[in-house]
């Protein structure tokens, strides 16, 4: 009897290009994540579709550019804050609906009222967190960024009740609810999917001891990523090492990913200082969280999937939008109509070119294009001061993959066409942004 095989997908939060070691982090080792890589295709060309959490996160579970999901900004986390609209279908609704047992654990914002939670989402069981980032031991949401306001609120639940698990490391307690969904699934004659959402390494900036001391050598800021990131690791291995125990694995698809580039915010420091933070590496890369520059887009990303090629390396730029409908053809269930992404499974198999199009991104005033090897970004910006470094800004990423040579002047003709295709893609945003969504984002923020 055929059995379509199980999804996982693990998100990760702030981890920059060059904080893996299989990504080219020289000071620290993350071995499960690099085992995980060479099980499967690590992907050095891969973009979030949004350079902040709350957007990406809802462009890889809707397949959507994130305005067409509804969710352009990172969202409140007070518990008035919508978000995702069940309208829009999702990875898991539609799993849910071809007869998949669907779990989130960890990390949701995509919206606080009951009317956006995960089990609106076609997701059978939650426990995590809604809004974008929590205490470690204690679980509370501290940081008004959004909304303003300093009022902590405690943020743990179970499905729709509040939970309370004070003092426990919350990667830990991830991990652990993680292992938990697996073990009831191998009980069940159903296939399941699990999106497991680590908050690792977004701040408030916590390791508990053990992992403090395996990095005492290091600057300190590099020392809490180092111990985050290698408790998120040691945590994904376990979740690993209990589909191997349970003889899931086999029949199992794994898809890794952090929502955007590395935070530089101050607030990730633990003693106060104003400085920005420099412990998270975007590798060769310009930019930071919040910018259109590679730094603030190109992401760590493993693909594990039964039957495919082992220890591959892709160079073709995939965009998260397109993991829902490859998953959909992986798992041979029809994707929902609305899609933006690709299905990447004949190139995966072999069977195909990779698929020819134009890739978008926009965060607040930025607007970029990719179009083969190059890349227009309009109005950029390189972190959260959001400080603009020019009007148009080319570059040529085949031969500056850093980004460092603005080649607009010299090539005005290409400059043109990009601007044009950014530009028109923008206001089709726009448009649809006013007519669908617009009302409920100003509810939101």
């Amino acid at each position: 009897m055929y059995q379509r095989p199980n999804v996982l997908i693990i998100m990760c939060d702030d981890l920059g290009y060059g904080d893996l070691s299989c990504m080219g982090a020289e000071d620290f080792v993350t071995p499960n994540l690099d085992a995980l890589a060479a099980d499967g295709m690590r992907f050095d060309d891969l973009y979030c579709a949004s350079p902040v959490c709350s957007p990406s996160r809802a462009a890889l579970l809707t397949g959507r550019y994130p305005a067409h999901a509804g969710v352009r900004a990172i969202l409140a986390g007070h518990r008035k804050a919508t978000g995702l609209q069940p309208s829009i279908p999702t990875i898991s609704s539609t799993l849910h609906d071809a007869g998949y047992h669907t779990a989130c654990v960890g990390k949701w914002h995509l919206g606080v009222t009951e009317s956006c939670r995960p089990t609106r989402h076609g997701f059978d069981s939650f426990y995590g967190f809604l809004s974008g980032c929590v205490d470690y031991y204690s679980h509370t949401f501290y940081h008004g960024i959004i909304d303003s306001t300093i009022n902590p609120v405690h943020d743990l639940w179970e499905n729709d009740t509040e939970v309370f698990d004070n003092g426990k490391y919350l990667t830990d307690i991830i991990t652990d609810r993680s292992i938990e969904v697996l073990r009831h699934a191998r009980t069940s004659k159903k296939p399941f999917f699990l999106y497991t959402a680590y908050n690792a390494p977004h701040y408030p900036m916590h390791a508990p001891n053990e992992y403090m001391d395996r990095f005492s050598h290091l600057p300190r800021d590099r020392q809490l990523m180092a111990a985050m990131i290698s408790a998120m690791d040691d945590g994904i291995g376990r979740i690993v090492a209990e589909l191997k125990r349970n003889r899931q694995y086999d029949n199992t698809i794994i898809y890794f990913q952090s929502d955007n580039g590395p935070s530089r915010e101050s607030r990730n420091w633990t003693d106060g200082r104003l400085d920005p933070y420099y412990g998270g590496s975007a590798g060769l890369f310009r930019g930071h969280k919040f910018s259109l520059f590679e730094g603030g887009i190109r992401i760590p990303a493993i693909l594990r999937c039964p039957g495919l090629p082992t220890g591959v390396v892709s160079h073709e730029p995939v965009c998260a939008i397109d993991i829902f409908p490859t998953v959909c053809a992986l798992t041979n269930v029809a994707a929902p109509e609305g899609v933006d992404g690709c299905n990447l499974l004949p190139w995966l198999q072999g069977n195909a070119a990779f698929p020819t199009r134009d890739l978008f991104w926009e965060m607040e005033k930025q607007t970029a294009v990719r179009r083969g090897t190059y890349k227009l970004i309009l109005h950029p910006f390189e972190d959260e001061d959001r400080d603009e470094v020019c009007d148009v800004f080319l570059a040529d990423l085949a031969a500056d993959p850093s980004e460092r040579h603005n080649l607009a002047e010299e090539n005005p003709a290409l400059t043109a066409s990009l601007t044009e295709a950014a530009q028109n893609w923008r206001a089709g945003i726009e448009e649809i942004w006013e007519q669908n969504f617009a009302q409920n984002y100003h509810q939101t923020t």
